[in-house]
């Protein structure tokens, strides 16, 4: 019970709840403790080698941040745990955190089309998509939580004589592209040492291009080499093809310039349904900062998802075009992904910067679902968790089978009706010394097993048969007792 007073004058009394350590607790506690109501480091240390935990610090540092944390001191000088300590140490986010890995551990030298890519949609928007203020903290908020593409979209100013950045023919009120670039250079890798990605839906004329190229150079200060700019720019004069350069590796990227201070850019013209048309003149200043340029084929859909072995292509596609082609070509759109790179964004109606599911992309191997960082909702929740993966540096590797291809020339299919294998293991209670017992017959047996199987692709019931290769011409009595076999139709094994 405990005693508050209220308005001054009067008490009232509450029944405080049941704060007692959970009993499974208690019995782990006793168990490393040796029934001891104290734990030791020597304890701790024994239960961190069987369960894990606290990587990187030791059981008396870990005792002494706990007793800290509670604001208690030993007892007769020697540091150790309470059951209630140990409780406290289970549930803390710091010592015992839910996801072992804080550090990144995949393998970092593949090319980008075979990661998840942390990918923000209209990253300046710091509210909807039709009213709200355009600013640079947003980005700056996206870039601290690890994300690693930021989108802007360029707009000739009022004047004709500037860039802001702003969601065109909508009231969102600009902000100045060099802004943006500045707050790009100072925030990129606060979160991660990984490559940022600046993506450019493009409204500009040549000569605003120009200025684009020198304010991106300006803000970027000298952090590139005069040599691997003048490598790069020979690199973009060579490649001439409407589909731009190969997919480079992370970390031969990261080589390009000092490792803490490089940027990608692909320049994106209408990628979010705008009709703006293709410029033919692109200033060579501003074409050679592009390291992937940015596509949009005409015609069907599932003719954009088309691999083309000479070429590696970047697509954009909304969340209801994915939907459209993933219904009947969805083992094109995983091949596609396999060395392309392959964009997701917001279908248009989404004003209030909500998001969709990002599954959808993700099993067909999409690299950027592009998503509302300044969103809500459980979708944004779900990306979140997701790129904690991998130490938070914003690149998840792909699992194995969406980037496989079978012999037969087939890939991942996430609508395919596989056949469910199962293996059943059985316990041959009341057999001994490999006859059966007394009264029991193998029909018995085989009546108990035949059964109808919960889970899909066991809708029917299937015969049994119990016996191992010396009871087979003895019309399958159980004669191996536990160490008979479990035969299976064909169709189910």
């Amino acid at each position: 019970m405990g005693t508050y007073k209220c308005c001054i004058f009067f008490t009232r009394r509450f029944a405080l709840g049941d704060t007692s350590t959970p009993e499974d607790v208690r019995a782990l506690f006793s168990l490393y403790a040796g029934g001891s109501p104290y734990m030791l480091a020597d304890d701790l240390r024994r239960y961190l080698a069987a369960w894990g935990g606290a990587d990187g610090e030791v059981p008396e540092q870990i005792i002494d941040r706990i007793l800290q944390d509670r604001s208690r001191t030993p007892r007769f000088g020697r540091p150790a745990l309470t059951v209630d300590d140990f409780l406290h140490f289970l549930f803390s986010e710091d010592l015992n955190p839910p996801l072992r890995y804080s550090k990144v551990h995949q393998d970092m030298n593949a090319p980008l089309s075979h990661y998840f890519i942390y990918t923000g949609h209209n990253s300046y928007l710091t509210g909807n998509q039709l009213s709200s203020d355009c600013s640079d903290v947003p980005i700056i908020k996206a870039l601290q939580l690890g994300v690693r593409v930021i989108e802007l979209d360029i707009w000739p100013n009022s004047c004709k004589d500037d860039i802001d950045v702003l969601h065109g023919r909508t009231l969102t009120a600009p902000v100045s592209l060099i802004k943006c670039l500045r707050s790009i250079k100072e925030y990129a890798f606060v979160a991660s040492p990984y490559p940022v990605i600046i993506t450019l839906e493009d409204h500009l004329t040549p000569d605003l291009q120009e200025r684009v190229a020198k304010e991106y150079l300006e803000a970027k200060g000298d952090t590139m080499k005069e040599k691997e700019i003048e490598a790069r720019i020979k690199r973009g004069e060579r490649e001439a093809a409407a589909w731009g350069v190969e997919v480079p590796d992370i970390q031969d990227e990261m080589q390009v310039a000092d490792k803490d201070e490089d940027e990608l850019l692909y320049r994106e013209r209408g990628a979010d349904g705008d009709d703006g048309k293709e410029t033919k003149h692109v200033a060579a200043e501003y074409k050679h900062l592009i390291t992937i340029k940015a596509g949009k084929p005409k015609g069907p859909l599932v003719d954009a998802i088309k691999n083309d072995p000479d070429k590696v292509r970047r697509l954009s596609l909304s969340e209801q075009e994915l939907a459209k082609v993933a219904a009947h070509h969805g083992p094109n759109i995983v091949s596609f992904t396999h060395r392309n790179m392959l964009r997701i964004y917001p279908k248009g109606t989404r004003f209030n910067s909500s998001n969709y599911n990002p599954f959808l992309g993700w099993v067909h191997g999409a690299q950027m679902v592009a998503f509302n960082m300044q969103g809500y909702g459980r979708a944004l929740w779900l990306m979140h968790g997701f790129y904690k993966a991998n130490g938070g540096c914003g690149y998840v590797k792909k699992p194995d089978f969406l980037m496989q291809t079978c012999p037969d020339g087939k890939v991942f299919d996430s609508k395919a009706d596989l056949p469910v294998k199962a293996t059943l293991k059985v316990d041959g209670q009341g057999v001994h010394g490999g006859r059966l017992a007394k009264g029991l017959q193998a029909d018995t047996f085989r009546l108990i097993l035949t059964s109808r199987f919960l889970c899909k692709g066991w809708h029917r019931r299937s015969s049994i048969r119990l016996g191992d290769e010396k009871d087979e011409s003895r019309g399958g009595q159980l004669g191996a007792g536990v160490g008979g076999r479990v035969r299976l139709p064909a169709d189910r094994t």
